[in-house]
């Protein structure tokens, strides 16, 4: 007989709906399956065997013959077992397949018949809802998520049993323990417990209130990790909208804990010695990377010449575009990398440079160490400054900062203010004004370009460079509430964005 069960997986980012078909029928023993399948989705054939014979269920000696459609598309991850289960049992007449119109099945079965949490839940049932699913058989770990996917009805289940007897009988079994809080560190980094770097708490409540990206040089223990830290915590809460958006990446990298409502601006602070492929996604399967995993919160690179080089300029499209793409031969796959790109680094490889009383490094070997940062990079950090040693007085001060909550609020009603401003736009804040726009948005007076046009010559500027300033100055202007780009917008700005040149020139 045959049957054919809804189910679903993922293609990159993309959730897409998908038939486990099942032709079970009398000749020489055999269990094959088809579909363009990865090893691990081969792999169900055992698992699903075992699984039905040892959940109290026969599988008769017969030809079994799977098919995940459409065949095209490759598929990959351990997801496919339980609806594999429910197909072959639906077509030996185990199961009644009545009760499984417009109900898509996800999970992943153990030797014993038990059921796993599986990846990608949220996005797959949003997907499904979409098509008109209505009900839906998933793992009982994954019943947090599945909650947040809309109108559909959730039955968890924890084991192939389980499954059977609801299939069969209508029995949903019902569980007192589902986590409804978030799990995640809430521990609360605050700009209050920051020593000194007035200038520098300054240039971060720029940068986050124009979603510029940033980069610290100063020696070693100055507070620049420290200070990258608290830079999420002065963001803009999120929107639902934006929830649902990391919820999906989430879900997809099995990271999905807690409810939706309480997540919070990502902050992804990888190793230096990260690969490509962990960095912008990809792999044999393309997953997303860490700048994916920091959409719309902050990806800090801390010790940024000490990355591959080819790491580092592999930001340089999601750096600009808000997106990355990645082609294989199977096909090119989208993955999100709105991030906030915040970078720290010592000015050399002892990190004192130019302090001659204690760096030890020859002019070649900083340059040598400098030079591992791209202009191409260089010239994507809209902020670039300095960050001093905390001096002894500074550092025993009893006085707190001003905290993260009020740089906050300030922060929160210049990102309103663009929201406004750019309602009807293809862009949403400061840094990404295009540069149609640049003359409508962050038009000078005369004293203003008379100041643009020096620095623009002193410092050899490129077009992106003059760009960046305009749009540094916009997000200043912003803070000042300030309908247009003022004389002492344009200064702090260009003091904000030429930093760099004291070290790259």
């Amino acid at each position: 007989m045959y049957y054919s069960v809804i189910s679903g997986a993922i293609w990159g980012m993309r959730p897409y709906i998908l038939n486990v078909e099942a032709d079970v029928c009398n000749g020489m023993p055999f269990f094959n399956m088809v579909g363009l399948l990865s090893s691990e989705v081969k792999e169900a054939r055992e698992r699903v065997r075992s699984a039905i014979r040892n959940s109290g269920f026969e599988l008769r000696a017969q030809r079994i013959t799977i098919n995940l459609s459409p065949a095209d598309k490759r598929k990959a991850g351990v997801l496919f077992d339980l609806p594999i289960a429910v197909a072959i049992m639906a077509a030996t007449d185990v199961i009644n397949p009545s009760r499984l119109a417009d109900t898509i099945i996800v999970g992943e079965l153990s030797l014993d018949g038990s059921i796993h949490k599986v990846n990608g839940v949220l996005p797959i049932l949003i997907e499904a809802v979409s098509g008109g699913v209505k009900h839906c058989i998933i793992p009982y770990d994954n019943y947090n998520e599945a909650t947040e996917a809309g109108n559909i009805h959730i039955i968890p289940v924890s084991n192939l049993k389980e499954c059977v007897e609801y299939i069969n009988i209508g029995t949903e079994y019902t569980y007192n323990n589902y986590r409804d809080e978030d799990i995640r560190d809430t521990t609360v980094e605050d700009f209050s417990e920051v020593k000194g770097h007035n200038l520098i708490r300054r240039a971060a409540e720029i940068a986050v209130a124009g979603r510029h990206n940033m980069l610290m040089i100063g020696p070693p223990g100055a507070g620049k990790s420290m200070i990258a830290k608290r830079i999420a915590g002065i963001m803009p809460d999120l929107s639902k909208a934006e929830k649902m958006e990391i919820a999906r990446i989430y879900s997809i990298c099995g990271q999905l804990e807690g409810s939706v409502d309480k997540i919070k601006r990502p902050y992804r602070a990888p190793h230096h010695t990260i690969t490509v492929q962990a960095m912008a996604g990809g792999g044999r399967y393309p997953a997303p990377g860490e700048i994916t995993m920091a959409h719309k919160g902050v990806l800090f690179l801390d010790e940024l010449p000490e990355f591959n080089p080819l790491v580092i300029d592999s930001l340089r499209q999601p750096m600009e575009e808000g997106t990355i793409t990645i082609s294989r031969a199977t096909g090119s796959y989208e993955f999100a990398a709105d991030t906030m790109v915040v970078a720290a680094m010592n000015p050399c490889k002892c990190g004192y440079y130019p302090d001659r009383s204690r760096c030890s490094c020859s002019e070649e070997e900083v340059k040598r160490y400098i030079k591992r940062i791209s202009g191409a990079i260089l010239d994507r950090m809209d902020i670039c400054v300095e960050v001093p040693a905390v001096t002894y007085n500074e550092l025993i001060e009893c006085k707190e900062g001003e905290s993260s909550k009020d740089i906050k609020q300030r922060v929160t009603n210049a990102a309103d203010i663009q929201k406004e401003r750019y309602k009807y736009e293809e862009f949403k804040d400061n840094a990404a004004i295009t540069s149609k726009k640049i003359s409508v948005y962050c038009g000078l007076d005369n004293e203003s370009r008379d100041i643009m046009k020096t620095a623009f010559e002193k410092f050899r500027f490129s077009t992106r460079n003059y760009y960046k300033v305009l749009r540094i100055a916009r997000t200043i202007a912003d803070l000042d509430g300030s309908e247009s780009v003022k004389q002492e917008h344009l200064i702090e700005a260009l003091g904000l964005s030429t930093v760099c040149k004291k070290y790259w020139e």
